[in-house]
């Protein structure tokens, strides 16, 4: 099971959102290559960093920050990124950047021929990332709800060859209430793909419940508030994940 620190990148610094919203936002860090060492320290395997003015904006807006820390630890552990990726020009760039994996949400939902173009030029690098409330996908930073079946989507998407789903319930996000494991397991069922659960981790009970889940197909996780709050130890619940897994 993979624990994913989340970075989210908010003018240049390291914030956390409630749902979303930009204007519920905390500062956990100033310096976002910093923060991604202390991670790295603590013993995760990939970092997940969303560049949240570049989701808004629809372009990459906090890149250097992001290059900083891929500077810092890209030759260390895999990094995947989201928020603002609508070309492949921006994917080829951020890739020679040293970038592992591109999250694709927004511009996978509205333009699906530029997700399958980014899967076919660039194999084995691209994650969609399915935002949802009650089992519908939500796009443009979870400020439009869209008739689509999240099941329905990810399996079209898989078809496409993409490397994973990361699926966040977006009613959770940044409020500790828990990973909603009912949905994630069913979409992992669905799949023959990775899924990533995302919004809502809370304790070590969630990471618990999700590695008695790994079998159904729930390869990780993305760590963010809790992490940063205190409310969950990452290093240790790394170490408790392994521990359950065996590894």
């Amino acid at each position: 099971m993979l624990l994913i620190p989340a970075i989210d990148l908010k003018d240049g610094k390291c914030v956390r959102l409630k749902q979303g919203d930009m204007n519920d936002s905390t500062t956990f860090g100033e310096d976002p290559a910093q923060m991604a060492r202390r991670w790295v320290d603590a013993g995760a395997r990939r970092l997940h960093l969303v560049d949240l003015n570049g989701a808004f904006a629809g372009k990459p807006v906090n890149e250097a920050a992001i290059k900083a820390i891929l500077r810092e630890v890209g030759d260390d552990i895999p990094v995947q990124l989201g928020g603002g990726i609508r070309d492949l020009d921006t994917i080829e760039r951020y890739l020679d950047d040293g970038l592992s994996y591109v999250i694709i949400g927004t511009a996978a939902v509205k333009n699906p021929g530029f997700l399958k173009d980014a899967a076919s030029a660039f194999g084995g690098h691209i994650i969609v990332g399915l935002d949802a409330k009650d089992g519908k996908v939500a796009t443009d930073g979870w400020s439009k709800l869209t008739g689509h079946e999240v099941i329905d989507l990810a399996k079209k998407f898989e078809d496409y060859g993409i490397e994973g789903v990361i699926y966040t319930d977006i009613g959770r996000d940044g409020m500790l209430t828990g990973i909603n494991l009912d949905a994630t397991v069913k979409l992992a069922q669905a799949l023959s793909i990775p899924v990533i659960a995302s919004g809502g981790l809370s304790n070590i009970a969630d990471i618990e419940a999700l590695c008695a889940v790994e079998s159904e197909g729930v390869g990780g996780v993305i760590c963010g508030r809790a992490i940063y709050t205190g409310d969950l130890d990452f290093a240790a619940a790394q170490r408790r994940a392994d521990e359950l897994n065996g590894d």
